[in-house]
């Protein structure tokens, strides 16, 4: 069926509108997404009499069944029934964290959508706004119910699990399939999420250091609060630069590199209209924000029950379940040693949310009188301070290799571990700790 016949709307002077890729700009983020897409047949669906009735069924064929994920929507009607009767919270759980990974990817999809009628530029900003919806919601749920070390949590597993868990599978991957070749990338956009990503280190370790470089008699919580919102605001000041950066002055360094790819959905024209995808977009988004009260409400009971603390399930399994289709999609591009599509993703999302998820929450928090800081604890902290630093490390080089990989994935398994063993006492009990240091130490450092 053409595209005039499911959407009328798209005709411009009696004509089909011609979307191409020149206005298109494809990110990094929409061709990870577009390798977990299928195409649709719509035999079926242009045999129906009723053109209102075909549209729809078109637009539900594209955005819901589109997807090589679409067998995961079955539960969120599941968590929807066992949230109303009662079949138990860790259910309710188990079924939103499930439901919440097909949602992200037709997220991408839908936004995608939309940019061929808006432009490269408005579409950047809208994906740039929507490409972590998952984690933003989520986030603002919890601190809603005043949940700060869970936001703290699932933000800092975003960020760990896309440096060290997408790239780490990435870079083993790609490089087992690649064994006799070398994989190459452009450091360019490497370099620059690097570097704000060090940024984003630095405005969480100074409010870790100012808790133990002065004396912890005259150390008031309300100074270290300050100072993260005083940062929060300058790191959203750092990715709105990033964006005009990314958007406008040195776009072609992010724009990703597009190949013939018989595994990929061809998207020289729009399958869906502008008000359809944004309908789709809202409705999908209301959806994300009822699965995600879900989980935020649901959370203790299922670490009660599974015997898992808060701080593993919402450092490993929120991230590692709630992004896997973006992240698959990352490590499919890496065995077609396209290391330039897998970057993009793993260090883009990771920088978004670093530079604009952290701080947002930090000023959501700070709007409904909730002391968030940027102070994430020593052992959060340093975990992401040395995931920082061995990414960067790794990328250094603009090569490749499956040992590079082997290394980040450790660093995981490892960071895992820790907070497997660790039940949530010890993070709590270092807010007091004052590094071991007793006043005779701080006078020999003063020395």
């Amino acid at each position: 069926m053409s595209v005039s016949a499911r959407e009328p709307w798209l005709m411009e002077n009696g004509n089909v509108k011609v979307l191409t890729r020149e206005r298109h700009g494809r990110t990094a983020q929409n061709m990870s997404s577009s390798s977990l897409r299928k195409k649709s047949d719509m035999a079926l669906v242009s045999r129906v009499p009723y053109s209102c009735l075909r549209m729809f069924l078109s637009n539900v064929q594209e955005v819901v069944l589109g997807t090589k994920l679409a067998v995961l929507f079955i539960a969120i009607p599941l968590a929807i029934v066992a949230h109303y009767f009662n079949f138990g919270k860790t259910w309710v759980f188990a079924f939103s964290l499930i439901g919440l990974t097909p949602l992200a990817e037709r997220i991408s999809f839908l936004t995608e959508q939309i940019t061929f009628y808006t432009g490269p530029t408005v579409g950047g900003l809208l994906n740039a706004t929507c490409g972590n919806a998952t984690e933003l919601i989520i986030a603002l749920f919890a601190l809603w119910q005043h949940k700060v070390d869970v936001v703290k949590y699932s933000l800092l597993g975003s960020i760990l699990s896309n440096l060290l868990l997408v790239l780490g599978t990435s870079l083993f991957c790609g490089g087992l399939a690649n064994l006799h070749s070398e994989q190459k990338y452009d450091r360019k956009q490497a370099d620059v999420n690097t570097v704000l990503l060090l940024l984003s280190l630095l405005c969480h370790i100074l409010p870790l250091m100012f808790r133990y470089a002065g004396d912890a008699a005259a150390y008031s919580s309300s100074d270290a609060l300050q100072l993260s919102r005083a940062s929060s605001i300058l790191m959203l000041v750092a990715y709105i630069a990033y964006l005009f950066f990314q958007l406008w002055t040195h776009r072609e360094v992010f724009e990703a590199q597009e190949e013939e790819d018989d595994d990929l959905i061809s998207d020289e024209a729009p399958v869906i209209g502008f008000w359809s995808g944004f309908i789709w977009l809202a409705g999908m988004t209301v959806v994300i924000s009822v699965l995600s009260e879900y989980v935020v409400g649901t959370i203790e009971e299922a670490s009660a029950s599974w015997g898992l603390s808060v701080s593993f399930i919402s450092i490993i399994l929120l991230p590692i379940v709630g992004n896997a289709a973006e992240h698959a999609g990352a490590v499919i591009f890496a065995f077609k040693n396209k290391l330039d599509i897998t970057l993009g993703v793993a260090l883009g999302s990771a920088t978004q949310i670093a530079l604009f998820v952290v701080p947002v929450s930090v000023v959501f928090a700070w709007i409904l009188d909730i002391n968030m800081n940027l102070d994430f604890n020593l052992l959060e902290t340093g975990s992401l301070a040395l995931s920082v630093l061995v990414t960067a490390f790794t990328l250094q080089d603009g090569t490749s290799h499956y040992m590079k990989g082997v290394v980040l994935l450790l660093c995981y398994v490892v960071i895992g571990a820790c907070f497997f063993v660790s039940n949530g006492s010890t993070t709590k009990q270092g807010n007091g700790v004052n590094l071991g240091l007793n006043s005779s130490s701080k006078e020999l450092f003063r020395i």
